[in-house]
């Protein structure tokens, strides 16, 4: 389990490709692979991963293709920059939501918006995840746990103050950049619950009811 809190970013160093299997390189910071073993549970970019080698603060980990088809971790390059989160121990502080590190679908940067002092960046992702998209509501992007803002159709969008932009790659992020989604899990069986007894909120459903901030 993870908690939504990006703890650093993490640069890729290589990445080996062979058929349905990519094994990826990624250089951390010193003080962030403390205490690591094979086999430890990593997110990367929201993706959990497990830790196959490490060599000094170099951390190599393989995705399958289905790891690969389901989110982002397959456009990765040499140089690229990823949020990362170690797996959460019992007695650690949520200060975000509890997420698997599964990936449900990717989304789209459609729009940067930069006020002062903070940015506002809108996505816009499948119709059929949309359902589970609501003002104030939880949502991880890259592994990151933010608070919806505004819900508009298939759009939404995030509130991110300084602190959020310099510890995580979102003070990067460009239009047309493509991120990871997962569902906060507890919206996501109430919308399913609700459905099968007959209350189903349409997928293309347009609400607005102001922002927070994350």
């Amino acid at each position: 389990m993870f908690t939504g809190i990006v703890q650093g970013i993490a640069t890729v160093e290589e990445v080996t490709a062979v058929t349905g299997l990519s094994t990826l390189a990624l250089r951390f910071p010193d003080d962030r692979v403390q205490g690591i073993t094979i086999g430890a549970s990593v997110a990367i970019n929201g993706t959990c991963l497990t830790v196959t080698r490490q060599q000094d603060n170099v951390l190599y980990f393989d995705a399958m293709q289905e790891t690969l088809k389901a989110t982002t971790l397959g456009a990765l390059s040499v140089g690229d920059r990823v949020n990362f989160e170690r797996a959460a121990r019992i007695g650690d502080e949520i200060g975000g939501h509890l997420l698997s590190g599964h990936v449900h679908t990717t989304a789209d940067i459609v729009e940067i918006e930069r006020p002062e002092n903070n940015v506002t960046i809108w996505f816009s992702l499948p119709e059929n995840w949309a359902r589970y998209v609501f003002p104030k509501g939880y949502i991880a992007i890259n592994g990151a746990s933010l608070t919806i803002g505004e819900v508009t159709g298939t759009r939404f969008n995030v509130h991110l103050i300084p602190e959020t932009l310099r510890a995580t790659t979102f003070g990067k992020a460009e239009v047309g950049d493509r991120v990871n989604i997962e569902i906060d899990s507890q919206t996501q069986t109430i919308v399913d619950t609700l459905a099968r007894l007959g209350y189903d909120r349409p997928a293309s459903n347009t609400t607005n009811f102001g922002s927070a901030s994350s």
